[in-house]
């Protein structure tokens, strides 16, 4: 398998949170207009998702992802909890292990696992050295006050900025590699 990776994805406010103190996400629908932005088509959108091999989430990331409506298929999707959690979904396991091994295990069997939330599991691949690459989206909106995306992690990680897009509904992404720390 070629250079498989872990891609931490998140949708934030321009000041960095990810959710409002209620859990509130309806600021996520921007209607912005950025005249000079790309429009993506519905075959782009389907061939991205496509591309998606595995997906990661903690458990009330999952929880919203049942409420709102699940999107993600039949795609595997690996929750990490230590909650004791059920699920109808066939493509959902549950783990509570060491996130090292898990990433060892993902990587061996999928080229590209995205890591789409929430904070305390974002933290944790960062402070691990887990994550390949960050995928921020960031939408036109101020929220002032919620749950932040980067919470504290502790120390200090390198960034090379990969690429960037801005749409035409006024969010813009930016795709970063994470640049791995050599050992001494």
């Amino acid at each position: 398998m070629a250079n498989p990776k872990i891609t931490i994805h998140m949708v934030a406010s321009l000041d960095g949170f990810i959710a409002k103190d209620d859990n509130d996400l309806s600021w996520m629908q921007s209607t912005d207009a950025y005249e000079k932005g790309t429009q993506l088509t519905e075959d782009q959108i389907t061939e991205f998702v496509n591309s998606i091999d595995c997906y990661v989430m903690g458990a009330t990331t999952y929880e919203h992802a049942l409420q709102l409506g699940w999107v993600y298929g039949d795609t595997p999707v690996v929750v990490v909890t230590n909650r004791d959690l059920e699920t109808e979904k066939p493509s959902v396991r549950f783990y509570g292990g060491d996130l090292s091994v898990l990433v060892t295990e993902l990587k061996s069997k999928y080229s590209n696992i995205w890591m789409v939330g929430g904070a305390v599991l974002t933290k944790a691949f960062l402070q691990q050295d887990l994550a390949d690459e960050i995928v921020y989206t960031i939408m036109p909106v101020l929220l002032g006050k919620g749950l932040l995306f980067f919470d504290f992690i502790g120390k200090e990680k390198r960034l090379h900025l990969k690429d960037t897009t801005a749409y035409n509904d006024g969010m813009v992404e930016l795709t970063y590699e994470v640049i791995k720390e050599q050992p001494l």
